[in-house]
């Protein structure tokens, strides 16, 4: 079985308004399917948490989508990768915070933590019961989209010289 170069997993749950966002980022780009390197593979993760564990072993590079509480304007977008992701995902705004936190746990307990990993991390304006996004954070949909096309083909460009 070949492995995943870049694995972008979409978290949250649909039904509290803007903590839903990173699925909703996953969906713009299986609608819009824009240019990501050959092999990526996108996933809804909605609140999956553990049942994550497989898709995640069997990629190179994650990137992790999702509300986060930056501290910032709704619909502030930043990239948090490295050791500040573990720091991240301590003060994560979701209410699947530890199904997130415990995945990754998990794959590092396990050896299958991917070597390269990233969160696109979008700023919820509303945790309000909701099936839509907030304006501002709906308008950050499209921005959100181009960091992770960004983000996987760095991350392939680093597998080459790996």
């Amino acid at each position: 079985m070949s492995r995943v170069p870049v694995l972008v997993l979409g978290l949250g749950n649909v039904l509290l308004g803007d903590e839903g966002v990173g699925v909703h980022v996953i969906q713009a780009i299986a609608a819009d399917r824009p240019a990501l390197p050959a092999g990526t593979q996108v996933v809804d993760g909605g609140t999956l948490g553990l049942e994550l564990l497989p898709v995640v072993s069997d990629a190179d590079a994650l990137i992790l989508v999702d509300a986060a509480d930056l501290g910032q304007q709704p619909g502030a977008v930043n990239v948090v990768s490295g050791d500040s992701l573990r720091a991240r995902l301590a003060g994560h705004v979701s209410p699947h915070q530890a199904g997130a936190g415990d995945l990754i746990a998990a794959a590092r307990l396990m050896g299958v933590l991917p070597g390269r990993m990233a969160m696109v991390g979008i700023q919820p304006g509303s945790l309000e019961p909701a099936v839509t996004l907030s304006e501002p954070v709906e308008a950050a949909v499209a921005r959100a989209v181009g960091i992770v096309c960004e983000l996987a083909r760095e991350m392939v460009e680093l597998r080459a010289y790996a």
